[in-house]
């Protein structure tokens, strides 16, 4: 299939060219989500000289690609991950971490405001924190939030010895923060029940029904793992995990974003790593919207009701016993339902992933695949569609 003939993805979002990681910011404002992503144009692989990209939508599922929001230059060599907050007066500030090659674990939180109401033009502010005074070998993604009466800053960090972090800090304003200690930290050391990293990218911390989630990517020694969380208790800026848990499996989810909906449920959207369409050189897609729920201790991701109704006629629901194949030019996918589990089978290799006892669905698009098992997910990305057998 050529470039000429080949769609792209209905529902997961992908830009027309370039790589993309990282989704960021997902916010709704004047009836449209506006979606931020790391990218690098021109390209199909990754590059610190990143920029954030700009999309919107007036219903997650139709984008509309606008021009980059952000771009190396004024002392940033890149543009890293980060978030957007909106203050009492409507007033939009995107975080960002700054870096500078070739040293580029560690870096500075920067500002962006906009300058019109469309959120199309957005200028740079000023440096508001940089990394604390610890033995530190990361520091990156900042997550701001409300904290009561004040914001809070977290921030991934790795600390020399093997502990993965989230730095925190404090404002009352949004424009001046100050260090104030660890909101959580685990050692690289600890497996039980879930092993989560000597970094914690991208951590973020949020409420459901009233209960604190911490939701994280694993890394370690360059290798981009699986998305961990854990339920807990937040207080006074501390994080405290009473379960540990992971979300994904396989090797395409990674950095997911927290946002809530225009109702404001909360949600998660996450980079797809391996959806491609070379002919066109485009790398990476992101994940449909995620509507999030707890279970217990369990956190659940399903599709957003807005994705569900739209795509139902490609999802599959498989029954225990059943088993579902998929092809592409790359490889073929099984997947075969457990009493408990699903085991999924992508180019030779075996995973298996832990499933609750309702349906188990399987959605296609394009060159991405979703399985949501009712306790976990497992994706797949192509360089090619797929299509069911």
């Amino acid at each position: 299939m050529t470039h000429a003939t080949r769609a792209r993805p209905r529902w997961h979002f992908t830009p027309g060219s370039g790589w993309m990681n990282d989704p960021l910011a997902l916010t709704w404002h004047n009836g449209r989500y506006h979606l931020f992503f790391q990218y690098v144009p021109d390209r199909t692989t990754w590059a610190p000289e990143c920029r954030w990209g700009h999309a919107s939508s007036p219903d997650l599922i139709s984008w509309t690609e606008h021009p980059v929001a952000l771009e190396p230059g004024d002392g940033d060599d890149g543009i890293w991950s980060g978030s957007l907050a909106v203050d009492d007066e409507g007033r939009a500030t995107i975080f960002y971490t700054a870096v500078s090659t070739p040293e580029f674990g560690v870096g500075r939180i920067r500002t962006a405001t906009p300058a019109d109401d469309d959120w199309l033009v957005w200028t740079k502010g000023e440096v508001v924190a940089e990394a604390p005074p610890l033995d530190l070998v990361a520091f990156r993604d900042p997550f701001v939030m409300r904290d009561g009466e004040r914001w809070r800053m977290l921030v991934g960090t790795a600390i020399v010895g093997g502990d993965a972090a989230a730095s925190s800090f404090v404002s009352d304003d949004l424009g001046s923060w100050s260090f104030d200690g660890l909101a959580a930290s685990r050692s690289t050391t600890e497996t039980d029940p879930v092993w989560t990293g000597a970094l914690w990218e991208c951590p973020q911390i949020f409420s459901i029904d009233g209960r604190d989630v911490m939701v994280t990517s694993v890394w370690q020694d360059d290798e981009l793992h699986y998305v961990a969380y854990a339920v807990g208790a937040f207080a006074d800026g501390r994080f405290t995990a009473s379960s540990w848990g992971r979300l994904t499996y396989g090797d395409s989810y990674y950095a997911p974003s927290f946002f809530r909906d225009r109702d404001g449920r909360p949600c998660l959207i996450s980079w797809m790593r391996g959806a491609s369409d070379p002919d066109v050189g485009r790398s990476s897609a992101l994940s449909v919207p995620h509507v999030l729920r707890l279970e217990g201790d369990t956190l659940v991701a399903s599709p957003h009701p807005a994705v569900a109704e739209a795509s139902a006629s490609a999802r599959t629901a498989i029954a225990v016993g059943e088993e579902w194949t998929a092809s592409s030019a790359d490889g073929t996918l099984t997947i075969r339902r457990e009493l408990d589990s699903v085991v999924c089978t992508w180019q030779g290799a075996e995973t298996v992933v832990p499933a609750g006892d309702g349906a188990v669905e399987v959605l296609v698009d394009g060159e991405t695949v979703e399985v949501f098992t009712g306790v976990a997910l497992f994706g797949v990305g192509a360089a090619s569609p797929f299509a069911v057998r």
